[in-house]
């Protein structure tokens, strides 16, 4: 009985952020602060591409899911954490800490597949305009959405079953707000060689190739830029490619600078590393709807047409 409860622990203890306890309360304010305007910020532009039909086109499908992965990105992390921080719910079943953990990693995934999507169409976009509707036709729309969900899925769905072979006899407390792949495996007794090598190597791979391929993309957008006569025409390629540049710097630099302080601060206190690691995944959401609709002109026009509309029924 002890060695199957090992292996099928009942539930785990995720502690919130250690050394700060006295101000769980008000850490969860802004938490919750953003929460709201990430899930406002995203059902909006959800909204707005469905029902407008001048926004149906390959750029806005593929925010459209971005915003869609936002959603589900913030939503497997933040209530867990305010339920934490504020009604002191530390407990989360082992099924649930693996649910949290897959679709914690495999948001992460998808999301940079789809700025690799996103970059791709603005390179066919400015690259080959005469041939941008032949190009991204909707049979090849759909065979990108299938393939960035088939490849997220199939690179992160063996992280649950390392996760279950492995026996939990010693502790069960996770000095953490939300279940990540290794910061639960090294909680296991046993060898956890196969997870470390695996979470961190195969994960990390996928994004950074699709880092190598966003760059080569905005070579290839830049050097046909500059190959055009007009000033104002240059002006109007590189406007269309702003937001989505934003939203990539948002994403990848607090990702990598999360992992390097995570390998190389160990001077970095470790309350500080959990605080930053839930502003990761809680501020990125929120902002990504902000920013299309501040740069993006037809986002921008129908927000204004429709809360326009709204005040004058």
């Amino acid at each position: 009985m002890y060695n199957l409860s090992c292996y099928n622990p009942s539930s785990f203890i995720l502690v919130g952020i250690p050394g700060l306890e006295k101000f769980h309360i008000w850490i969860g304010i802004p938490f919750c602060v953003i929460y709201v305007v990430a899930i406002v910020g995203n059902s909006i532009l959800l909204y707005l591409i469905a029902v407008e039909h001048s926004l149906h086109e390959p750029m806005f499908f593929f925010l459209s899911m971005l915003a869609t992965t936002d959603l589900v990105l913030s939503t497997a992390t933040v209530p867990k954490l305010l339920s934490n921080l504020w009604l002191g719910s530390q407990e989360i079943s082992f099924s649930g800490c693996l649910t949290q953990m897959f679709f914690l990693h495999f948001s992460f995934v998808v999301d940079s597949a789809i700025l690799l999507a996103m970059a791709f169409d603005r390179y066919v976009a400015i690259c080959f305009p005469l041939r941008y509707t032949t190009i991204l036709t909707p049979q090849v729309i759909i065979k990108l959405v299938v393939g960035i969900v088939v490849r997220s899925f199939s690179v992160i769905l063996p992280d649950v079953f390392l996760l279950k072979r492995l026996p939990f006899c010693r502790t069960r407390i996770i000095p953490h707000t939300y279940c990540e792949h290794i910061g639960v495996a090294r909680l296991s007794s046993a060898d956890i060689s196969v997870n470390i090598w695996y979470g961190f190597s195969v994960p990390l791979m996928t994004v950074i190739s699709d880092v190598i391929f966003i760059a080569i993309s905005y070579t290839f957008i830049l050097r046909a830029v500059f190959h055009l006569s007009s000033q104002g025409a240059r002006q109007k390629a590189l406007s269309t490619c702003g937001s989505h540049v934003c939203v990539i710097l948002m994403f990848y630099t607090p990702a990598f600078f999360s992992i390097l302080a995570h390998r190389f601060g160990h001077s970095v206190p470790r309350n500080m590393l959990i605080l930053f690691a839930n502003l990761y995944v809680a501020i990125p959401p929120a902002l990504n709807p902000i920013v299309y609709g501040v740069k993006t002109k037809q986002i921008q026009e129908k927000f204004i047409l429709l809360f326009s509309l709204k005040k004058t029924q």
